[in-house]
């Protein structure tokens, strides 16, 4: 990546996995402030929790990052996904104390730059619907509003779906779900799906002989996808835990929204999914990621 500076004090870089613990620090402390500010509970409520993520971020070979300094000092950071024809960004942290001063326009403007580079079909995020800055930036920078979410979390339900049967993801399901995430979305989230079959967290759900739904994992970080809302019943009555801070779903599906509430599960908050470029309206029912 070519450096750029700014306003003579801001230098642009692509980031290292030696800028885990700096940036780690910065995540932590970025998302308590604007959550506290809102009265809503933080995204990653230990430090430890975005130490690890980070040191994850920066090894990721199919993550892009960039990092952004000031004096010497690591002052925010910014990652593209970059896995899929539709590139995913986040997350964005900027040193509390340095915000509003364009560090996080200038590491967005540095990110969809990459995604321009890429030949990216098009870029999505999640954003805290409550944070207003934010919203309002992504806007000016292109992006649109396409689904309002909320993030829910609850204990297990160990629910069956009558006719629908969930079992691990193995290899020999990926072309099948590939096809199935292709039609309900126009692409295909393979890379994504293959490292959460290795890692053991991806589950398929089964009506009759074939494979109607599948999720990387029922949590902040994993996606599902399916024919009907009675395969994502299926896939969230099956999951022994909801990861991290929960999961992502589009308040606009109301049956999926309120059969998840009547079932004891809570809105922790509410986000947005935006997109630049290339958006298909689904032709299925679907969970997202806190990517995209």
């Amino acid at each position: 990546m070519t450096i750029t500076r700014t306003k003579a004090f801001l230098t642009l870089r692509a980031g290292s996995s030696t800028d885990a613990q700096a940036c780690g620090e910065i995540c932590y402390e970025a998302f308590q402030q604007i959550s506290q500010q809102h009265g809503f509970p933080s995204d990653f409520p230990l430090p430890e929790t975005t130490q690890r993520m980070m040191a994850m971020l920066f090894s990721h070979p199919g993550v892009y990052s960039v990092v952004a300094e000031s004096e010497g000092q690591i002052v925010g950071s910014n990652f593209l996904w970059e896995e899929s024809v539709i590139a995913g960004v986040g997350p964005i942290t900027v040193k509390p104390h340095i915000q509003n001063a364009n560090v996080g326009k200038r590491l967005m403007e540095a990110v969809l730059e990459r995604a321009q580079q890429k030949g990216c079909a098009g870029v999505r995020l999640v954003q805290a619907a409550f944070h207003n800055r934010a919203l309002s930036l992504y806007t000016k920078l292109e992006f649109d509003v396409q689904e309002p979410l909320a993030n829910l979390q609850g204990s297990p339900l160990a629910i069956a779906i009558l006719g629908h049967t969930v079992r691990p993801a193995t290899a020999a399901d990926l072309a099948a779900c590939n096809r199935l995430c292709q039609r309900v979305h126009g692409f295909d989230r393979s890379h994504e799906l293959q490292h959460a079959i290795q890692q053991g967290t991806a589950t398929v759900v089964e009506n009759g002989d074939r494979i109607t739904g599948y999720a990387t994992l029922i949590g902040f970080f994993g996606h599902a996808v399916g024919e009907s809302n009675a395969d994502l019943k299926a896939l969230i009555g099956a999951a022994r835990t909801f990861e991290g801070a929960g999961f992502l779903l589009p308040t606009r599906n109301g049956e999926l929204f309120r059969w998840c509430l009547q079932h004891g599960l809570r809105v922790v908050q509410p986000l947005t999914l935006m997109s630049l470029g290339l958006y298909n309206q689904p032709q299925g029912a679907f969970l997202p990621s806190i990517i995209f």
